[in-house]
């Protein structure tokens, strides 16, 4: 299994939760949004830590299983059409999280996130922690 990590489930990891963790030990590839990562450095750089936090992310960073994904044309065209059809919903998130969504589907990863509004994301392949 492929796992694209939400802001949320990073953050979880690195506070040591043992669903998340253990999740992330079985995957196969692990995935960060460049997105999740500039929401990670933003709050790094709001909050007191920001040297310590910068160096666990850059080791998390180095490990062979983990991928820093990019936004390409595909994730935009997928943006595009996932926004368009949360709109036609009346079912808006946070444009940020369209872009993880949109990335999540473009690799085929999936979403670990706690955000309960990824549901309304259609095609998205996306696990809460705390469910089955």
């Amino acid at each position: 299994m492929t796992l694209l990590l939400d802001t949320d489930a990073y953050s979880a990891f690195m506070r040591g939760h043992p669903e998340v963790a253990a999740r992330i030990r079985r995957a196969e590839r692990v995935y960060l949004s460049v997105v999740v990562a500039g929401e990670l450095l933003f709050g790094f750089r709001v909050g007191s830590r920001y040297r310590r936090n910068v160096t666990l992310l850059d080791a998390f960073l180095e490990s062979p299983y983990v991928d820093l994904l990019p936004v390409t044309r595909t994730t935009a065209d997928r943006f595009g059409r996932i926004a368009a059809a949360l709109r036609a919903k009346g079912t808006p998130i946070p444009t940020n999280d369209i872009w993880i969504a949109a990335q999540a589907m473009e690799s085929g990863a999936d979403l670990l996130s706690f955000d309960e509004h990824y549901r309304v994301v259609d095609g998205l392949a996306w696990v809460k922690p705390g469910e089955a």
